[in-house]
């Protein structure tokens, strides 16, 4: 018992955070799926379509919270003007990465 009301609890609380509300999952699997199929030969239209499923809250720029996978774990190397965000100039980057 106390476990589901600890699940229903987390749930409240994860459904009145703006960050998760505005997170289409659906988008976070289909860039999941795009950036697993990336490789050095892939287009820079693929890095382009992997940056708009990744800006989620659609401002021109990846964060370093919308960043999953390689993109998170290089956020910092592809962020060549260290504002902490990635436009796709720096997006493309990552397929350097894969080489």
């Amino acid at each position: 018992m106390k476990k589901v009301i600890a699940s229903i609890a987390l749930v409240a609380a994860l459904s009145s955070c703006n960050s998760v509300k505005n997170v289409n999952t659906s988008n976070v699997a289909d860039a999941a799926t795009l950036l697993g199929s990336l490789s050095s030969n892939s287009t820079v239209q693929q890095v382009a379509s992997l940056f708009s499923l990744l800006d989620t809250d659609k401002n021109e720029a990846i964060s370093s919270t919308e960043a999953i996978g390689s993109v998170s774990e290089n956020f910092a190397q592809l962020d060549t003007d260290n504002n902490s965000s990635l436009n796709l100039t720096e997006l493309q980057g990552l397929l350097a990465l894969l080489k």
